[in-house]
């Protein structure tokens, strides 16, 4: 199997102590894209077929992802999460939703008076910036091969409107730049020595800069979601593998890491699995804590 390796801290989440991964596990969170889905954003029958067994015995499963809430309805669906209690935490965590009622249990809303700002800057740097409205991504800047990666990804639908900053008069819970990635790892370091006092800013992918509403991760989700079902954080196990897993990672009670993950996320994580994503790596999670 894995191995484990030494906790660091999360910054953005207080910690009580050194954790306790001999709790009784009782919810699972997975991230979407590189740990519950293939390079193929698959979920293979053997995953799937493990997972819905695991619902069965009573354990609780929570989508945590960067994507919208319409781009993870069709993984809730497949994993019948309706049927089973399960949440999504969507936008990394700024929107949680009760997948049984449809119910938004907890939300953060962007700062509007950002968008406009925001938007100059990716026009000045020739980033792409998209931002979500119902089954829509929406952009005011030039489509790029990520913008359309992100669409079909999600399975939503993607416009270019004219003049964005006005364009944009609904509630945002999520505004997400594209990059080259050769350049994205200096302008994320821009963006948040620009706006990092006021905004969540970091990359989810290695052309993918996320911004959020401040304190907006997947760690603060968790901890919003666990005082909602009154449960406790060491009897928790999240999975995942991009830089924007890291937080929930260091948070909860079990942080596991994927074969495939990046190294950095691997680093901070208790357990790595030996099996990545496309070799059905979540399969050996459920049966190292949860059985």
């Amino acid at each position: 199997m894995g191995h484990f390796l030494c906790r660091k801290v999360n910054a953005n989440i207080e910690y009580s102590g050194r954790k306790h991964t001999t709790m009784k596990k009782k919810i699972l969170i997975l991230d979407i894209d590189g740990t519950l889905t293939n390079s193929k954003k698959e979920i293979t029958p053997k995953t799937l077929e493990t997972l819905l067994e695991a619902q069965e015995r009573g354990i609780v499963i929570a989508l945590a992802s960067g994507r919208p809430t319409y781009g993870m309805k069709r993984v809730s669906d497949l994993l019948q999460l309706e049927k089973f209690g399960g949440y999504i935490l969507s936008f990394n965590g700024a929107r949680i939703m009760n997948a049984k009622t449809q119910e938004v249990v907890y939300q953060q809303k962007f700062p509007m008076e950002y968008i406009k700002p925001l938007y100059d800057y990716a026009v000045e740097h020739d980033m792409g910036l998209v931002t979500y409205e119902k089954d829509m991504v929406v952009t005011g800047t030039r489509i790029d091969e990520y913008m359309e990666l992100e669409a079909r990804i999600n399975h939503m639908n993607l416009t270019r409107v004219e003049h964005f900053p006005s364009y944009v008069n609904f509630d945002v819970n999520k505004c997400l730049f594209t990059a080259k990635i050769d350049e994205a790892p200096q302008l994320e370091a821009e963006l948040v020595e620009r706006y990092g006092e006021v905004l969540s800013i970091y990359r989810s992918e290695p052309f993918f800069i996320e911004a959020m509403p401040p304190g907006v991760d997947k760690a603060a989700s968790l901890s919003h979601l666990f005082e909602i079902l009154g449960m406790d954080r060491e009897e928790a196990v999240a999975c995942g593998d991009g830089f924007n897993d890291q937080s929930m990672i260091e948070y909860a009670g079990v942080g596991v890491a994927m074969a495939n993950a990046q190294n950095r996320v691997k680093a901070v994580a208790d357990y790595v699995t030996e099996h990545s994503n496309d070799e059905d790596g979540l399969i050996e999670v459920i049966q190292t804590f949860f059985n």
